[in-house]
């Protein structure tokens, strides 16, 4: 382990840690990775004897917030522990994913074969071998999990519970025992009620959508980095409808006239090259020994709906992948074929034990939102009601991004919750 710089923020305190760990833990004596996490403490406290809290952030594919205030849930948090911000393997200063760093390997295959390494259960791994060393082998920690996050909690919850002192769970209880196909299937229908609700508010949007579509369909339209504008990478604009500013988002973005600014404005909501990791692994993460195929596209036409037509208003998506998308963005083009071979594996581990979790004895809670648009409420209560001892917050006060939102008061609740105290 080294220690990075430590910084003093107005009443935090950041310390930067790196690690050398395994990339493929099953063989530990093998290549090595580096992994940074940050250590956030209030200023002028001393937190030796706190317990720690190590964050896991939703994606996959996305480093771990930058604290720049002390706000949000990271202001709760710090009164009881010492929190870890971990950048999960390939994302943030963890030696990032990116389409240069791929294309430094001899072949697509082996591109593949290197991002096997960054789904839940190598994150865990690598969360278990950071522990060890900065902690200490016989002690434990508390871990809090965002949306993929939650899946990386569960996967720990089943893989290494000794090292858990409790669980936090925010969006992020995943389906344990359904297939990928369900998963989308459940998501297309969420989807088709945000668009619903979406419209109710904004119903001057119908005509602006499809006077975009209209427009990108007859001209060829250059985003500012050069890409196409498509009709369906326009579709893809509905992501954001799961949060609670999300119809606002694209509202806004609609308000505007066509031109530089709005095509400035569509590309900056879609990041899918500039985090690579999320565009190739995203179904990934929700295969156990079997391949996705591309499970997104191959279910979407189930739902006639999301057809694209100048006789009826469009219909947006949300959290899927397409191969389509290592076309249109042209920076994804290189890894089009890596992502095949990826699409098409059908040997992943499980990521779950249910006979685990339903002996866990790791104290656990989790919020579970409503209307979630990203993971299923429905298969969220199953996965709850098969984590023993497990306490969930259901509600409908909150969007996905509710630790984002209101991070103070939710993870308040939670941690009332876990440790008996009223709200």
């Amino acid at each position: 382990m080294k220690k990075s710089a430590t910084h003093g923020l107005p009443g935090l305190v950041l310390t930067g840690h790196v690690f050398s760990v395994p990339l493929d833990h099953t063989h530990p004596e093998g290549a090595k990775i580096e992994v940074f996490a940050r250590e956030v403490t209030a200023a002028g406290k001393d937190a030796r004897d706190l317990p720690w809290l190590v964050f896991f952030q939703g994606g996959p594919g996305f480093g771990a917030p930058r604290p720049v205030t002390e706000s949000g849930w990271i202001k709760r948090a710090i009164k009881e522990y010492r929190v870890l911000l971990l950048d999960q393997r390939g994302t943030g200063l963890s030696r990032p994913v990116t389409v240069e760093s791929l294309a430094q390997f001899p072949s697509p295959q082996a591109a593949a074969d290197y991002l096997k390494h960054f789904r839940a259960d190598s994150i865990v791994r690598d969360a278990e071998w950071i522990r060890r060393e900065l902690v200490g082998p016989k002690e434990t920690w508390s871990v809090l999990g965002q949306s993929f996050g939650g899946f990386c909690v569960t996967h720990y919850l089943s893989a290494a519970p000794e090292g858990l002192r409790e669980a936090i769970m925010t969006g992020g209880l995943p389906a344990v025992g359904h297939t990928v196909d369900d998963i989308y299937r459940a998501t297309a229908r969420r989807i088709l009620d945000k668009n619903a609700k979406y419209y109710e508010r904004y119903p001057e949007d119908v005509d602006r959508a499809r006077a975009v579509l209209d427009w990108i369909s007859r001209d060829d339209v250059r985003l500012p980095a050069g890409d196409r504008l498509t009709p369906r990478r326009f579709q893809q604009l509905g992501m954001p409808f799961g949060a609670s500013d999300g119809f606002e988002t694209v509202h806004y973005l609609l308000e505007q006239e066509p031109g530089w600014a709005f095509l400035r404005a569509v590309e900056q909501l879609q990041s899918f090259d500039t985090n690579p990791i999320y565009a190739i692994l995203h179904e990934a993460c929700y295969c156990d020994g079997a391949a996705s195929n591309w499970a997104a596209a191959r279910v979407l036409p189930e739902f006639p709906d999301f057809a694209l037509s100048a006789e009826r208003r469009v219909t947006f998506t949300g959290e899927m992948i397409f191969p389509w998308m290592f076309e249109d963005y042209r920076r994804l083009a290189p890894l089009r074929e890596t992502a095949e071979l990826l699409a098409r594996f059908d040997r992943w581990p499980a990521i779950y034990d249910p006979v685990v979790l339903r002996a866990n004895r790791v104290p656990c809670v989790a919020a579970v939102y409503y209307e979630d648009m990203y993971v299923e409420r429905a298969y969220s209560e199953e996965t709850a009601a098969m984590i023993r001892g497990a306490k969930t917050w259901i509600t409908n006060e909150y969007e996905h991004n509710a630790i984002r939102a209101d991070g103070e008061r939710v993870l308040g609740r939670l941690l009332a919750m876990l440790h008996g105290k009223s709200t």
